[in-house]
């Protein structure tokens, strides 16, 4: 049951990495051709796409809460002691809530990783202004 659970979290983190990566392919494109304006413009878009697709999965299918199920877990008792108690089950309970986390918490990182882009993208785009309005300046004065 536990693999079966972590091929249905990595199919729905991929799922949700491809529907994000269409929704902003228009966008990042649109923003790297503008900053860069170069064919490099298009190795960068197919990176940010590959991005979102890494960040997204591994944000999606958290091993590390996955090993409930699987590993026993220990709980420090009163006296000092650990007490060791048996994984949890996968009940249709978890499993509702284990692909609800894996949605949200894909979309959680690739919205981090799209905000740093975006924000990364706003800094360069007034960069760019600033040098068109520095160009454009010197042409008027010539």
């Amino acid at each position: 049951m536990f693999f079966t659970l972590l091929i249905v979290t990595l199919l729905v983190s991929a799922l949700v990495s491809f529907i994000a990566a269409r929704a902003f392919d228009t966008p990042v494109n649109g923003i790297l051709n503008r900053l860069i304006e170069d064919a490099i413009a298009g190795a960068w878009a197919r990176y940010m796409k590959f991005a979102i697709y890494v960040v997204g999965i591994s944000g999606g299918v958290r091993i590390h809460a996955l090993e409930r199920y699987i590993m026993p877990q220990h709980y420090p008792k009163l006296e000092g002691r650990l007490e060791t108690v048996k994984p949890f089950e996968l009940t249709t309970e978890r499993w509702v809530l284990e692909i609800y986390r894996t949605i949200i918490e894909s979309l959680q990182s690739i919205a981090w990783m799209l905000l740093v882009f975006f924000v990364v993208s706003l800094g360069m785009y007034v960069l760019v202004r600033i040098a068109e309005m520095r160009r454009d300046s010197k042409k008027q004065n010539q």
